[in-house]
């Protein structure tokens, strides 16, 4: 029996926030992101069999206001003068997506470039996949956000994630 918290689709997105203070600068990368709006739960880190990657603005627009919604993510924030901050999502696919399940690796880094960071993702996603089976996924693939923090001091908060639909 199959159980209704199985999610159906998936999206990924990403976004920046900067503000005097730490928790608006989340906000603001929310906003950036689109996901604003949504309760957010976080999950860890399984892409279900069955469960369809679709684009996010696709995603965004089936969405509704005060939802409840399960998200896999990776935050990091900085006030620190000229510190780059990335975060990262990646996720190893199956071949066969209809009987078989992948995963997601969240990674959050100082210094990293957004290739570095997304790469770090895709493969830290590819190696827990390899821990339970001999083959290897379909792809790997990872959504990044990286910024540097401006001279003035305020937070600057960096966020990606994978937003579940269970519809």
């Amino acid at each position: 029996m199959r159980s209704l918290l199985v999610p159906k689709k998936v999206f990924f997105t990403r976004g920046v926030g900067r503000h005097t203070e730490r928790l608006a600068s989340f906000e603001m990368a929310l906003r950036a992101a689109g996901i604003e709006c949504y309760n957010l739960v976080t999950v860890s880190s399984i892409l279900p069999p069955g469960c369809q990657i679709i684009p996010p603005k696709e995603g965004l627009a089936r969405m509704h206001p005060g939802s409840i919604v399960f998200t896999v993510m990776s935050r990091v924030s900085s006030n620190e003068a000229h510190r780059r901050i990335s975060a990262s999502v990646g996720v190893a696919v199956p071949e066969d997506l209809d009987k078989n399940w992948g995963y997601f690796a969240e990674h959050h880094s100082f210094g990293e470039s957004r290739e570095s960071a997304g790469k770090y993702a895709e493969q830290l996603a590819y190696d827990m996949y390899k821990s339970i089976t001999d083959q290897l996924p379909n792809r790997t693939l990872n959504v990044t956000e990286t910024a540097v923090v401006d001279e003035d001091g305020h937070w600057n908060t960096v966020i990606a994630a994978a937003v579940f639909l269970m519809e």
